[in-house]
């Protein structure tokens, strides 16, 4: 098993160039079987764990996560971004706080969102949001950690497709001092290219949650590293939940047919 900081090491490398993967696991089984597939690298969902534990996402806590990345990372030889909502805090003190309990779970790297969860003021004000990355940064930077800090902007996510404002926002949690950006809900060529030039020369993190773009047209935009986010999560939930309701309204067990075979599953995991 690499040490913490070989991981953190490796993980700035895997930013230097090129484009790469990092699905999204949501328990140790998903991320065991994520790093036999060969993936560099791993990032944790706030859905997908939220969900195997019978709660809505940015229903958890900053002990239930901070627990969870502690499991993940030590259960695997990969590096691991956590994704860590908006801090659990709304100040920018209470960010640093809780940011500085995540670096001691072994994560390597790190994302902070600027939404509030409010629907009708959905994003924070944009000083309050750079200073919250700053407080972020400097957690971060405390006790030497070397862990990548990725600044979010939630726009298009919560209703807001305005580029002209994430750009804006992007660029300054970079100057703030986020190493990577990423502005999920991007979908179209045009707006993602737009992103990746003008947070240039920091690396873009585009989310797919959705059949579309392919690795190879992602990379070729300038995207330097794709996340999945719950969509993995939502397959196995779609799997489940057909062959349960199908047992449950129907009595018929045909669902059950497109089961992973188990001594499949047991050889993988008997390493």
């Amino acid at each position: 098993m690499p040490s913490t900081a070989e991981k953190r090491s490796a993980f700035r490398k895997l930013h230097e160039s090129g484009c790469f993967v990092i699905p999204n696991p949501w328990d140790v089984g998903s991320a065991r079987a994520l790093q036999g597939m060969g993936f560099k690298a791993l990032a944790s969902t706030s859905a997908g764990f939220a969900w195997s534990t019978g709660k809505a996402d940015n229903h958890i806590t900053l002990d239930n996560v901070c627990d969870h990345l502690s499991t993940l990372c030590a259960a695997v030889d990969l590096p691991l971004n956590a994704d860590f909502e908006n801090g659990f805090a709304v100040e920018p003190d209470g960010v640093a706080a809780n940011v500085s309990r995540a670096t001691k779970t072994g994560v390597a790297g790190l994302s902070i969102e600027d939404s509030t969860g409010d629907k009708n003021e959905p994003l924070y004000d944009k000083t309050l949001a750079i200073e919250r990355i700053r407080a972020a940064r400097k957690a971060i930077d405390a006790d030497h950690s070397g862990v990548l800090l990725v600044g979010r902007c939630e726009a298009f996510l919560w209703g807001i497709p305005d580029l002209k404002l994430t750009v804006d926002r992007l660029l300054a949690y970079a100057d703030a001092g986020a190493d990577c950006l990423y502005a999920p809900g991007l979908k179209s060529k045009d707006d993602i290219a737009a992103a990746v030039k003008a947070v240039h020369p920091k690396p873009f993190n585009l989310l797919i949650g959705w059949p579309g773009l392919s690795v190879a047209e992602a990379a070729d935009l300038g995207v330097r590293r794709i996340s999945v986010g719950g969509a993995l999560a939502r397959v196995a939930w779609g799997g489940f939940l057909g062959a349960a309701r199908q047992i449950a309204e129907k009595g018929t067990f045909d669902g059950l047919g497109a089961g992973y075979p188990a001594g499949q599953l047991n050889a993988m995991f008997s390493g």
